[in-house]
């Protein structure tokens, strides 16, 4: 149910994409909307919990963008991969956002990051470049994933964080 309205060249990116598929595809699609992802074998080291472990782990300063403020939602990759077998068992048609339903702001993950991973780590403010994304607040709507797998629980940001850090100490 939210709006398909995107704000950014980045969004209309992936609308289009999506329009793409729906205007060309005739067989039964559905879309997977996955929020920020993160995880322990994350390839892109994108600003947020991949790049902050990483840093900690090195004990290297976590520069934000501004303070920090802005608030998203992040998705532990593992809920990624068990949202789409159980959308490709169901045959699941139509469009899904995977998200958690809980947003946090960055400096708040940095915290997490160097306290699970008892780093020393300094997180550092930055001046800001431009206005922030989404007026620093992004968050969706997650009531079809509840309604289509009312079972089915997200890995909180926490114990994502935990799995993380231990899976790359490990080399997995």
């Amino acid at each position: 149910t939210s709006p398909l309205a995107p704000e950014s060249l980045h969004g209309v990116m992936h609308l289009a994409r999506e329009l793409m598929f729906r205007s060309s595809i005739t067989a039964p699609l559905v879309v997977l909307r996955p929020s920020l992802l993160y995880g322990a074998q994350d390839p892109h080291n994108g600003y947020g919990p991949n790049r902050f472990r990483r840093l900690a782990a090195q004990g290297q300063p976590i520069a934000l963008f501004g303070e920090g403020e802005e608030r998203r939602d992040h998705v532990y990759i593992e809920d990624v991969a068990e949202l789409t077998l159980r959308v490709l068992l169901n045959r699941s048609r139509g469009a899904l956002n995977i998200a958690t339903g809980q947003v946090r702001s960055f400096r708040e993950i940095a915290h997490d990051v160097v306290r699970i991973g008892e780093s020393a780590s300094p997180i550092l403010g930055t001046t800001r470049v431009g206005p922030m994304p989404h007026n620093g607040y992004r968050a969706f709507s997650v009531e079809a994933c509840q309604r289509a797998f009312p079972d089915f629980k997200y890995t909180t940001l926490e114990d994502g964080l935990h799995r993380s850090i231990l899976e790359a100490a490990r080399g997995q």
